[in-house]
């Protein structure tokens, strides 16, 4: 076999330098590549065009011993190795613009920069190897003969090419695969062949697998193009959708607030817009419209009564029957609303379906006295809708229709008032609502002014977070499995969370915004996830003589929270499921989310019962977590989960008095002021919130201060020992721990407080009004730990 490539090696050197040639030129021609890239590449090119031309130079006329021939083996054999030294200059090159563009580090690592002058030195000693014959010589024949310091000239490339496949192994995490493969064949097929060379003499393995490697750069470097270009394509429709989505987000919004503030004027018709507008898509579905007429037909409803802006709200709001002239103002909405969203031309059926749901298809409508089919179908449908939900729904003369009334009503006016197909629709959706599900329901504002929730793919549909609190919170709720599902398989669930917006995240970045932090997932089947709880006890009581009669189950779910634990009871007539939930710490809150899967969540109701239950409802599962665990000085040592949640016994003020402190923010502290305060006050019992409680004076050892008005006034005065302070390293610093010393200062009806904690002097001169005698002062806060309290009276 490498005979056989001995004999072609000339034709081959040749192809490859052809290759290599028109492999830069439609390189040079590129326009998506990196400029500095691309430079490099058509420079690996072009000295691998001059290399093999050389080195076939050099084969053809070796021992020619003409003066032209003397003068080729010479210049031939000098660029053969001057050119393998370039092309790894080039190709360091191209290594350190992807170092730099991949990995996304600054600084190029000191082997790739070493190698530029491993390859100075290499050239270098190419020069004198030309005077001394440090690397070759020539007989009298005019043939090409190894020196014995061969060795060195191979010695630099080896080192340079093993020192770039030890930076490419290094960061291989942070390349693409095409590149990775690319680089690691660059860097290895030379030393192979460099191995073979050794052994096969008259074979030039080095210069050919070169030239070969040279083109393949380019292909490999054009399919990770091709490949970044096919990725940036599809983030671009990746946006493109949801900037699309956002968009339709953000028009829903818009058009959901615009609805409300109409419904508002009116209490009688609050949510009116958004039912009508439901309606109106289940009409439209069963009709068998596409999907883009189903929204048109939603938003078209959702902003059907946009012109009563227009009218008087005294109008609006009458109890009585409306005169003739006030009934000829409430029959211009319809106007005012088409005028309003004509102006929205990208969007005309909006203003269709303002101008004409009062017509009627019998023409004794309003405004235009439209007949049958001449309504436009949105109409038709939104006026099919907008009925059922005026008699469906609670209005000051009377309360909702009941559903066999209504049912009668639409069959006497089909045909007259309402289209006869979207009548009938109806009818065969009153039909299928056996329980009166539509229509107009107490609201729920934790699910955005509704009372159910529908439920499709798990977590699809979640309510606002209902808090838990010491006060029980009791919810009620029915549950109705989608068609095709036993209520095992669709039933709702509790979400246990905590977020500063009490609202679910599922995107990473707001929910690392907005601190959300998941404890657990709760079904009503009794089995649960734990996420972020430290513990979880679960007990499941079944009812064994239950028998499924309805497929619609009623459950009530009671919730607490004591300190750091969280108890949640879902009653039903299938079982008695109690969950114990241990948390992370008890300064955190704890809201429910409730969701479901495959379910219809109606009838949702939240009340909470007023007044704390005991401290021992709920049992403990989990030792407390503490951060005050320390010998106590003066006083007990205190730990404030909360804003205020935990005080000290006031201490009693005399002439002049010290109190001194250890402070350490816990660990979900992220605020300024989650740190000590000082409360000065009065009371019967000397207890902060005691009877007779008046506070004159709340002071942050963060700078800030409450004044009592009605009690007491306040002078008060900081002093930031830095003009440009530093409130990341003052939170740090309270996290760490900080000791703390207050002196206070009584005389008559006056208070002087100072202190001077991590950079920060505070005085504050309280004037108390009231004339107590007796005035004490209490160490609290928000997200702290106060240990080692020392009081000096002196």
């Amino acid at each position: 076999m490498f005979e056989f490539l001995k004999s072609i090696q000339l034709d081959l050197m040749l192809v490859l330098s052809g290759i290599s040639a028109a492999t830069a030129f439609f390189m040079a021609l590129t326009k998506t590549m990196d400029r500095e890239r691309k430079f490099y590449l058509i420079l690996t090119n072009i000295f691998s065009v001059v290399l093999l031309l050389s080195d076939r130079a050099a084969y053809l006329y070796r021992g020619d011993t003409s003066a032209f021939g003397y003068l080729m083996v010479r210049v031939s054999n000098f660029m053969v190795y001057a050119m393998v030294l370039f092309i790894l200059w080039a190709f360091n090159h191209y290594v350190r613009d992807i170092y730099v563009d991949e990995t996304g580090l600054k600084t190029v690592p000191f082997r790739l920069r070493l190698i530029d002058y491993l390859i100075i030195t290499g050239v270098i000693l190419l020069i004198i190897s030309q005077y001394t014959g440090l690397y070759y010589t020539f007989d009298a024949t005019n043939h090409y003969q190894r020196s014995q310091g061969y060795v060195i000239g191979m010695l630099i490339p080896l080192a340079v090419l093993l020192l770039q496949l030890s930076v490419v192994i290094q960061y291989h995490k942070h390349l693409r695969k095409s590149l990775i493969a690319s680089l690691i064949l660059f860097t290895t097929m030379p030393l192979v062949a460099g191995v073979l060379q050794l052994k096969f003499y008259g074979l030039s393995l080095i210069n050919i697998t070169t030239g070969f490697l040279s083109t393949m750069l380019y292909l490999f470097a054009l399919r990770d193009m091709n490949q970044t270009v096919d990725r940036a394509r599809k983030i671009e429709i990746d946006y493109l959708k949801k900037e699309t989505e956002e968009t339709r987000r953000l028009f829903t919004q818009t058009a959901e607030a615009l609805a409300s503030a109409i419904d508002a004027k009116d209490k009688y018709t609050k949510g009116h817009s958004s039912r009508v507008a439901e309606y109106s898509r289940k009409i439209a579905e069963l009709a068998g419209k596409n999907q883009q007429e189903c929204d048109e037909i939603y938003y078209a409803a959702l902003l059907h009564d946009v012109g009563k802006i227009g009218i008087s709200r005294s109008i609006l709001t009458k109890d009585g029957k409306l005169t003739e002239e006030e009934y000829e103002e409430i029959k211009q909405h319809p106007v005012i609303g088409a005028q309003i969203l004509s102006s929205i031309s990208e969007s005309p059926y909006l203003s269709i379906g303002a101008q004409s749901h009062h017509e009627r298809y019998d023409g004794r409508g309003y405004p235009s006295g439209l007949k049958g089919n001449d309504i436009p179908e949105i109409a038709r449908i939104i006026a099919v809708a907008d009925a059922y939900d005026a008699m469906t729904s609670k209005r000051s003369y009377r309360d909702a229709v009941p559903q066999q009334v209504v049912r009668e009503e639409f069959v006497k006016c089909t045909g007259t008032q309402f289209d006869p197909e979207f009548a009938n629709i109806m009818l065969h959706l009153i039909d299928l609502d056996s329980e009166y599900q539509m229509k107009e329901k107490e609201e729920v504002k934790e699910l955005s002014g509704k009372s159910e929730l529908v439920c499709k793919q798990y977590r699809t549909s979640v309510s606002e977070g209902i808090v838990v609190t010491d006060e029980k919170t009791n919810i009620k709720l029915t549950s109705t499995p989608d068609a095709g599902y036993s209520p095992e398989h669709a039933m709702p669930s509790i979400i246990l969370f905590d977020s500063l917006d009490a609202r679910i995240h599922e995107d990473e970045k707001n929910a690392q915004r907005l601190n959300y932090f998941e404890y657990a997932e709760f079904r009503f089947d009794g089995t649960f996830v734990c996420k972020g709880a430290r513990k979880i006890q679960p007990q499941v009581k079944k009812n064994e003589n239950f028998e499924m009669i309805s497929k619609s189950i009623s459950y009530n779910v009671e919730a607490v929270k004591i300190k750091d634990h969280v108890l949640i009871r879902i009653l039903s007539d299938m079982a008695r499921i109690e969950f114990i939930v241990a948390l992370p710490d008890s300064a955190r809150w704890a809201y429910m989310g409730l969701t479901g899967e495959n379910c219809h969540i109606t009838n949702v109701s939240i009340d909470r019962e007023e007044g704390s239950v005991p401290a021992d409802y709920i049992p403990r599962i989990a030792e407390e977590i503490s951060y005050i665990n320390v010998p106590a000085g003066d006083l007990p040592n205190i730990q404030s989960d909360g804003y205020r949640s935990a005080a000290t016994d006031g201490i009693l003020l005399g002439n002049n008095l010290t109190v001194t402190f250890h402070s350490m923010s816990l660990p979900t502290a992220r605020l300024v002021w989650h740190c000590p305060y000082i409360s000065l006050f009065s009371s019967d019992d000397g207890k902060v919130g005691g009877p007779n409680f008046h506070e004159y004076a709340l002071i942050r050892i963060d700078g800030e201060n409450w004044d009592s008005d009605d009690y007491a006034t306040n002078d008060f005065r900081i002093n930031k020992l830095s003009d440009n302070y530093d409130w990341n390293a003052w939170k740090e610093l309270n996290k760490k721990g900080i000791d703390c010393s207050v002196n206070i200062k009584h005389k008559g009806n006056t208070v002087t407080l100072k202190t001077e904690n991590a950079g920060i002097e505070i005085t504050n001169i309280t004037t108390i009004k009231d004339g107590s005698p007796y005035v004490y002062v209490a160490l609290t806060g928000d997200q702290c730990a106060i240990t080692n309290i020392r009081v000096k009276d002196s």
